[in-house]
């Protein structure tokens, strides 16, 4: 496991690395998750082994620090890891992004294009969402003080076991604030950055999770849209193959 110094008050942002070629692959998780647990079993199958691979746990999320004098914006996310990366001496990374994780890596690619060479984005949240949800966690409907003193134990009892599992790891504030600002999004959208940006860029989705809005809109901006078939919102746990295969070619 490495480390670096990224947030206020000496926050560590943590991640699990493998050694290989360059460029590097940073994997980064969604919302309540880790990256760990997710991206390895699929990093290190063959149509994806190889590289130097970063497993990043943001700031609030598994192995990382959870600093209260943070304020979980994606914007904020995405700057903390600009600086682990700059730390760790990592440029023109294939950056793959679940879910919240996506979101965060269009921002970094928007913010510092010196550090992302090829986006995947699996699943990733693009826009405002206009309900108060969050990939069916429902964080983002209590008012904070709520969601501190019981909604946290409802969400984890409503998420399911896989999710609560990583979840419950989480620091509950830094776990509420993410959600909010993820359905807040940003300004620029994520969308709108993702369609300015001129690297190879790859949207995987599952069959049968939520599709993105608009395809037509993205493969027009030069976004390769991928539909890994029996697989939801986990395309990488649900169809591993699937999604090696679909990643790998969004990496060439």
């Amino acid at each position: 496991m490495r480390d670096a110094v990224v947030g206020p008050g000496g926050a560590r942002m943590r991640w699990v690395e493998v050694s290989g070629e360059a460029p590097a692959r940073v994997y980064l998780h969604g919302l309540g998750a880790m990256s760990a647990p997710y991206f390895v079993p699929v990093a290190t199958r063959p149509e994806l082994a190889g590289h130097r691979s970063l497993f990043v746990d943001l700031l609030g999320h598994g192995l990382s620090d959870r600093p209260r004098a943070f304020g979980y914006t994606l914007e904020e996310h995405a700057a903390t890891l600009a600086t682990a990366l700059d730390i760790a001496g990592v440029r023109g990374a294939d950056v793959v992004g679940h879910s919240m994780g996506g979101g965060v890596a269009v921002v970094l690619a928007h913010h510092r294009p010196d550090l992302v060479g090829r986006l995947v984005l699996v699943e990733a949240n693009l826009e405002p969402s206009p309900a108060p949800v969050v990939g069916g966690s429902g964080i983002n409907a209590y008012p904070e003080d709520e969601f501190l003193a019981g909604g946290l134990t409802e969400t984890l009892d409503r998420v399911g076991p896989l999710w609560a599992s990583t979840m419950r790891l989480a620091d509950p504030v830094g776990l509420y604030r993410s959600a909010v600002h993820l359905v807040a999004a940003t300004r620029p959208t994520m969308r709108r950055m993702l369609e300015r940006l001129s690297i190879p860029r790859t949207f995987i989705q599952g069959e049968q999770g939520a599709a993105v809005r608009d395809p037509d809109g993205l493969t027009a901006a030069g976004v390769r849209v991928v539909t890994v078939p029996a697989a939801g919102h986990n395309v990488m746990l649900d169809n591993p193959e699937g999604f090696a295969r679909a990643a790998a070619a969004g990496l060439l």
